[in-house]
C-alpha cells in the first residue's frame, strides 16, 4: 500500500457516509487512489444516488480538510463518480418509500392515513430544526418569533418538543389553552403578541410524558391542524431535535415554507447538523438558512474568544448551498433572558438586533415566495 493510499485511508476512516452510518472507506465509496507525475494526489470519490447534494458536498470538504490535517501535501484533486444503483437495491416507487420509515402520506396514530391540510388562515410555516439538543434551537425560535412579530408579522410559535417542552418558560406562559365550544378548535395563549402552543401549556411542569411514538405523532398533529391559529403571517415550530418522528409528522401533515438548521461551531454538532440538512433535502422542504449560536464570546478588551470553535457554521451553510443567516454569540444575558421569560429580542442592542437582522432575512426570503 502506497503512502498516499494510507493517508487517504486514514483521513477517510473519519468521515461518515451518512447513508450507512459508516466511514466512508467501510462504506467503499472511496475509489482509485494515486500520486500524479506533478506531485499532486488523485483519489476518486463514488457516490450512491441516496447521497444528496449536501451529503457529496459535506463529504468531500471533510476528507479535504482531514487530509489537510494529517499533513498532505501539494495539489489534491478529488472526483467524483456515480455508482451504478444494485439490482437488489432497485425499488418499485409504487411500493416503496424513497426514505425509510415514510410511506405515502404517513399513518395516523391510530391507523389510517395522514392527511396533509392548510392550516387556515396561517400564510408561512416554518421550522427551526437542529441535529442534536443543546445547541440553543429554543432560544433561537422563540427569538425569531418575537424579532418577526416586531418586524409587523403576526406570528405564531409552536412548541413541538412533546418531551421536553421549554416553550412555558422561555415566553413566561402560564395559562392554559382553552377550546372553542363551536368550532371545538384549540385557542392559542398570547405572549408578548405571540400566538403559543405548548405541550408544557397543558400538563404540570414536572410531570413526564411517557410516550411512544404514535402518541407524539397524534399530539403533533393535533397541535398543527386543530388548533386555531387565525390570521398568523408566520407561524414558527420549534422542533425536537433529531430526525423522527415529529419531524416526519410535521412534513406530512403541512406544506412547509422551508427550514432553520440551528448549531454551534463544533464539530460534533456540525455534523449532527448535516443530517437535519440532508433530511429536509430529502423530503423537498427548501432550506432559509442556518444560523450559529454560541459563535463566540466577546472578552472586556473586545477581543473574541470562540470557545467552541471558529466558523463551522459558515462553511456547512456554504457547502449545503443556503445562506448563514447569523452568528449569536455566548452571552450571559441571552441564558438569563431565557431562564426569566423575557426573549432578548424584546430589548435594544447587539443582542437584539443579531436576532432582528435573522428575522428580516427570513421575513424576505418568505416574501419572495409569495
Amino acid at each position: 500500500m502506497s503512502d498516499i493510499t494510507t493517508l487517504i485511508e486514514a483521513a477517510a476512516t473519519r468521515v461518515r457516509d451518512p447513508l450507512t452510518s459508516r466511514s466512508i472507506w467501510l462504506a467503499g465509496l472511496v475509489g482509485d487512489v494515486e500520486t500524479l507525475e506533478s506531485g499532486g494526489s488523485r483519489v476518486v470519490i463514488r457516490f450512491r444516488s441516496g447521497h444528496g447534494r449536501a451529503d457529496r458536498k459535506g463529504i468531500v470538504a471533510t476528507l479535504r480538510d482531514h487530509l489537510r490535517t494529517l499533513g498532505l501535501e501539494g495539489d489534491l484533486a478529488i472526483e467524483t463518480q456515480d455508482l451504478p444503483e444494485e439490482p437488489s437495491a432497485k425499488q418499485d416507487v409504487k411500493d416503496k418509500p424513497a426514505i425509510r420509515g415514510l410511506s405515502g402520506p404517513g399513518m395516523a396514530p391510530h391507523g389510517g392515513p395522514v392527511e396533509k391540510k392548510t392550516l387556515e388562515g396561517v400564510r408561512h410555516i416554518i421550522a427551526v430544526a437542529s441535529g442534536k439538543g443543546g445547541v440553543g434551537k429554543s432560544t433561537v425560535s422563540t427569538n425569531l418569533a418575537v424579532a418577526l412579530h416586531r418586524q409587523g408579522l403576526k406570528v405564531g410559535l409552536l412548541d413541538a418538543d412533546v418531551y421536553g417542552p421549554s416553550l412555558p418558560t422561555m415566553m413566561n406562559v402560564t395559562a392554559r389553552p382553552v377550546v372553542q365550544p363551536e368550532t371545538k378548535k384549540i385557542l392559542p395563549v398570547m405572549s408578548y403578541g405571540i400566538k403559543c402552543m405548548s405541550m408544557g401549556l397543558l400538563v404540570e411542569p414536572t410531570e413526564a410524558m411517557i410516550w411512544r411514538g404514535p402518541m407524539v405523532m397524534g399530539a403533533v398533529r393535533q397541535f398543527l391542524q386543530d388548533t386555531n391559529w387565525g390570521d398568523t403571517d408566520v407561524l414558527v415550530i420549534d422542533l425536537p431535535p433529531g430526525t423522527g418522528d415529529t419531524q416526519l409528522t410535521l412534513i406530512q401533515a403541512v406544506d412547509l415554507a422551508g427550514a432553520i438548521i440551528v448549531t454551534t461551531p463544533q464539530e460534533v454538532a456540525l455534523a449532527d447538523a448535516v443530517r437535519g440538512v440532508s433530511m429536509f433535502e430529502k423530503l423537498g422542504v427548501p432550506l432559509l438558512g442556518l444560523v450559529e449560536n454560541m459563535a463566540y464570546y466577546e472578552l472586556p478588551d473586545g477581543t473574541r474568544d470562540h470557545v467552541f470553535g471558529e466558523g463551522g457554521g459558515a462553511r456547512l451553510a456554504e457547502r449545503a448551498g443556503m445562506p448563514l443567516l447569523g452568528q449569536v454569540p455566548l452571552q450571559t444575558a441571552l441564558c438569563r433572558s431565557a431562564d426569566q421569560g423575557l426573549p432578548a429580542a424584546l430589548g435594544e442592542g447587539p443582542l437584539a438586533e443579531s436576532f432582528l437582522s435573522i428575522a428580516a432575512q427570513v421575513a424576505e426570503a418568505l416574501a419572495e415566495k409569495e
